[in-house]
């Protein structure tokens, strides 16, 4: 047998000792994270006394791959209906940290005397918190279940998605030698049409081809369907250079808002996980004790940077939001560290060749000495408040534990109603003929100009592109006109007709601009002619009965794509209700517990828990294998894997779900004694069985034992039945635990 290749020895040796060592954490009870980047310094080319990776080039080849499986993931826990949901209470946090530890990172880095992209790149790193170690630190200690949890979330899922665009914004950066202003705002407006674009055409056809092919959709070909979308989006953004995370986290994205998104996620994970563990073991590889002991000052006082950083611009962050001082707290010091995303923008720097070598050491030290403290600061968040509560002004103290948050916006103003779903429609429905167009005139026109001459080649690409826009443009001028506001609007006040027919008439010379904008580049002939030609052709798509009914079944294949995930979650209690929102910003709230599958509380009835009043939680909705049941009346019983939708406050809440999680059998008997056996033994003239039926044996009742059969002369064994009498010399063959049989034989001898 041939010698095996330098990577397959690699692998060996890092996935093994992967293996041990996230055991050993596992453990300790430490972030399996933090076990992959000790497994890699074990093995990289640092420490000599143990065996080293042989091809570190490969490696990262892998690792590369282990990047965009974890972006490809992430995008798929991602939705833009989540975020836009929200409403600005999270962006107003997440932007206010992020920009603040941005510039305290930049500020540190220059402090340094690092290069100028260096710092950038440092306060990119220190900007993002990590959603799975703040998770796991919630769990461990209990207060996931608290309402500032549900605040973290919510930051959290934003600044993934503002670190993507960030990642995107620092490779511009790091590309051009000098900043640019208008370059940059021209390129950050080109990244805005490319993610609308993407997401909009997406949606329209991966959720429409998933769900015609979903018989053909077993669990394999799902996994070379989903990995082959994600990297066909890798190749299209690399050819827009933009980077492959990018890519792959737009096309999660698009998956999110799929039926199937759970079920790629769950035959996904399996590669995920082997590929990010190859990328954070990569990641420990660089580690250099020399470089660790060079910089130890600098990796203190970037420790001492985060945990500052976070617990006041974070408090500040969310204290901007709208959250009362308390809250707000709790939320900023939760966030004090640094983790996956960080090593992922540190390895983008790398592969850009623009930060030292020095910088990606440091950030792992850093992140492992915060996330080691990120219980005892989630711990710290409360007693800090009681100190700086005593030393607040009462005015001030008043004001800031009086805050609930942002209120929602209460669109009561028809016209504002109007003009913002008039907005919606107009931007989503041109960025779709923009795309059509873009397509049309970079894929087809080259091959309709060599089908046919040069001009007739022009006219078949010309009315193809016209045919495949026309639903949108008619939308744009059409949608709404006959709406509720519209409606109300013109007939409330006869002044409103001419704003109202001005918004018609400006979404019609729109249209009939994309109209223009396409015969003009195909067509020879004057601009008065192709403006008359656009317009006209803008009327006849107005009044086709053909291209309304084609416009509104687009319309509807985008919302049922675009919803068909989210009523499935809904209506399987995966997600809270729509009202949970609104509970968020009260003392109460909406909180999902799951009923262990060892609980003792099965078969017991709501009424019996009294959950009002022992805990003060009521039970809106009990989800149940498929099966939902909104308002359960008292007499409703538990069973486990019930997943309840809770409603109370952080209190109470924590109390019912502590219950739920100590009222459980944990203890497993595995003495012989409870061992089930099957025995045989012949009845005797004295046993009391003799004459009995089987019916009136007590077998079961009175001695936990099931009668199998009766045996006869050939060996035979015939199954027995109520009315069937023992008899002198039968032989019967019984099944029960040990202690039980054995009690049964010495007595029914």
């Amino acid at each position: 047998m041939g010698e095996l290749p330098t990577l397959i020895g690699d692998l060996a040796l890092i996935l093994v000792l992967a293996g041990v060592v996230t055991i050993l954490f596992k453990r300790l009870n430490q972030p399996l994270v933090l076990g992959y980047i000790v497994a890699g310094f074990i093995c990289g080319p640092h420490i000599h006394f143990m065996p080293s990776v042989a091809d570190p080039e490969s490696v990262k080849t892998w690792a590369d791959i282990g990047v965009i499986f974890l972006m490809f993931t992430l995008g798929l826990e991602f939705s833009f209906k989540k975020i836009l949901k929200m409403g600005r209470s999270p962006f107003i946090a997440a932007l206010a940290i992020i920009f603040c530890m941005i510039g305290l990172g930049s500020i540190a880095g220059h402090a340094f005397g690092w290069t100028r992209i260096n710092s950038l790149f440092l306060g990119g790193m220190l900007a993002m918190s990590s959603t799975t170690i703040i998770f796991k630190a919630l769990d461990d200690l209990g207060l996931r279940q608290q309402r500032f949890a549900s605040l973290v979330l919510s930051v959290l899922v934003i600044e993934d998605i503002l670190g993507i665009l960030l990642m995107v914004v620092l490779a511009m950066l790091a590309q051009s030698s000098i900043l640019e202003g208008m370059a940059l705002v021209g390129s950050m407006i080109k990244l805005l049409l490319v993610l609308v674009v993407w997401f909009l055409v997406g949606v329209f056809v991966i959720p429409t081809f998933l769900r015609h092919n979903r018989r053909w959709m077993s669990k394999e070909t799902l996994l070379i369907v989903s990995l082959g979308l994600c990297f066909l989006m890798v190749v299209l953004a690399s050819k827009m250079n933009y980077s492959s995370a990018f890519g792959a986290f737009m096309m999660g994205s698009i998956l999110a808002e799929t039926v199937e998104a759970e079920q790629i996620e769950a035959v996904v994970a399996p590669v995920k996980d082997l590929f990010g563990a190859i990328f954070f073991v990569s990641v420990g590889m660089l580690v250099d004790p020399t470089i660790l002991v060079q910089y130890a000052i600098p990796i203190l006082v970037l420790v001492l940077t985060i945990l500052i950083g976070q617990a006041v611009f974070g408090t500040l962050g969310f204290l901007l939001s709208g959250q009362p001082l308390k809250v707000a707290m709790q939320c900023g010091f939760s966030m004090a560290q640094i983790g996956e995303f960080a090593f992922i923008i540190a390895s983008l720097g790398e592969s850009l060749k623009v930060t030292g070598h020095f910088l990606y050491p440091v950030v792992v030290a850093v992140s492992v000495i915060t996330t080691f403290l990120t219980p005892y600061m989630i711990k710290l968040a409360i007693p800090a408040y009681h100190k700086i509560e005593l030393r607040l002004p009462f005015k001030l103290k008043k004001t800031l534990d009086d805050s609930t948050g942002i209120p929602s916006m209460n669109d009561t103003n028809k016209w504002k109603k109007l003009l913002t779903a008039l907005t919606k429609q107009v931007v989503s429905y041109a960025f779709l003929s923009v795309a059509v167009i873009a397509i049309m005139f970079s894929v087809v026109l080259p091959i309709t100009r060599h089908l046919f001459t040069h001009w007739w080649g022009n006219l078949a690409c010309g009315l193809l592109t016209l045919i495949f826009i026309s639903p949108f443009l008619r939308a744009i001028v059409m949608r709404k006109n006959h709406s509720d506001e519209f409606k109300t609007l013109w007939n409330k006040n006869k002044y409103n007709h001419f704003p109202l027919l001005f918004t018609i008439l400006v979404r019609f010379v729109l249209s009939a601009t994309f109209i223009f904008y396409v015969i003009n580049y195909l067509s020879p002939f004057s601009i008065i002619f192709h403006w008359l030609a656009a317009f006209l052709l803008m009327l006849i798509l107005m009044a086709s009965q053909h291209v309304k009914l084609s416009s509104i079944r687009l319309e509807h294949l985008f919302l049922r794509n675009l919803r068909s995930r989210e009523i499935q979650a809904e209506h399987l209690g995966k997600e809270k209700p729509g009202y949970a929102k609104t509970l968020l910003s009260r003392d109460i709230h909406l909180s999902i517990l799951t009923i262990p599958m060892n609980t003792q509380l099965a078969g017991v009835t709501l009424r019996e828990l009294g959950l009002s009043k022992k805990y003060g939680v009521m039970v809106a909705s009990i989800i149940r294998e498929g099966q939902r049941i909104n308002i359960p009346g008292a007499d409703v019983k538990l069973f486990p894997g019930d997943r309840l939708q809770v409603i109370g406050d952080d209190s109470s809440l924590s109390d019912f779900a502590h219950r739920l999680q100590t009222e459980v059998f944990t203890d497993f008997d595995c003495s012989d004694e409870h061992e089930m056996v099957l025995s045989s033994y012949t009845i005797e003239s004295n046993s009391p069985l003799v004459g009995k039926p089987v019916r009136e044996s007590g077998l079961k009742e009175d001695f936990q034992c099931m009668l199998i059969g009766f045996e006869d002369n050939e060996e035979h064994l015939g199954l027995p039945y109520a009315a069937r009498v023992f008899k002198d010399g039968d032989v019967v063959w019984i099944v029960g635990e040990r202690t039980s049989l054995m009690n049964l034989i010495e007595i029914k001898k």
